[in-house]
């Protein structure tokens, strides 16, 4: 197993599958059922999902919400995706914890890196949402901070693609796709994998980001044990 600790950041847009909002059942428990796959090798699996398929702060400000208030409907929209999740893993018999950047006990509990770290160690899946539990902050920030707090081993990001390419792949076929790229690299030629907060702490704290296509099962715990699948950022 090339990795015991990984966090594991997913988009909320990938949660409402084929819907253009809310939260696809289907592809809800394809998710839950790729995590069972790595909890059961023995695998410490943190995850941190975005809120984009209920609200995303930014688009908010571009509709006249304050930027502020945005940004904390925001991370609201992710701990529901949480529990969401947490109730998916329930169905299929896996121990969860849900904890958040933000205070909204009873519904969770506020993040605290002993307490995620404990849980892990105790083999349930901890979800955290609430974001950085500040405004101005991207989910792939959040993401960041999460991997460094619990020391996890590499960022897992699953998005709709199979890696990184020159060019979105989407709208230049003949884009090539990496196997392999420096964070330098990865700067350098401006590949936005993840925003330049969340990229500056993984890159000063040695964390690998490995992205992936998360929607093919299987995949998950390919890139988990270690076999080519995606592209490594290190």
């Amino acid at each position: 197993m090339k990795y015991k600790r990984i966090l594991l950041k997913l988009s909320g847009e990938s949660l409402a599958g084929s819907q253009d909002y809310g939260i696809q059942t289907e592809q809800l428990m394809s998710y839950a059922k790729q995590i069972e796959e790595v909890v059961k090798t023995g695998v410490q699996v943190a995850v941190v999902i975005g809120g984009g398929n209920i609200f995303r702060g930014l688009k908010g400000q571009g509709q006249g919400f304050d930027r502020v208030q945005g940004d904390y409907m925001g991370m609201l929209a992710t701990v529901i995706n949480s529990l969401a999740l947490q109730s998916a893993l329930d169905n299929l018999g896996i121990k969860s914890e849900v904890l958040s950047g933000l205070a909204i006990e009873p519904v969770c509990k506020r993040m605290s890196r002993k307490q995620a770290v404990g849980h892990l160690d105790e083999g349930k899946v901890v979800i955290i949402g609430g974001g950085t539990g500040n405004p101005f902050f991207t989910t792939d920030s959040a993401a960041a901070l999460r991997a460094v707090e619990i020391k996890a081993d590499a960022i897992l990001k699953g998005t709709r693609v199979d890696g990184v390419y020159t060019a979105d792949p989407e709208k230049f076929p003949d884009a090539v796709k990496y196997d392999r790229l420096s964070f330098e690299q990865a700067y350098e030629q401006k590949l936005n994998i993840m925003d330049l907060t969340a990229f500056t702490l993984c890159q000063e704290n040695n964390i690998p980001i490995i992205v992936f296509d998360v929607n093919k099962n299987g995949n998950l715990l390919k890139v988990v044990n270690g076999e080519p699948c995606g592209t490594i950022v290190c």
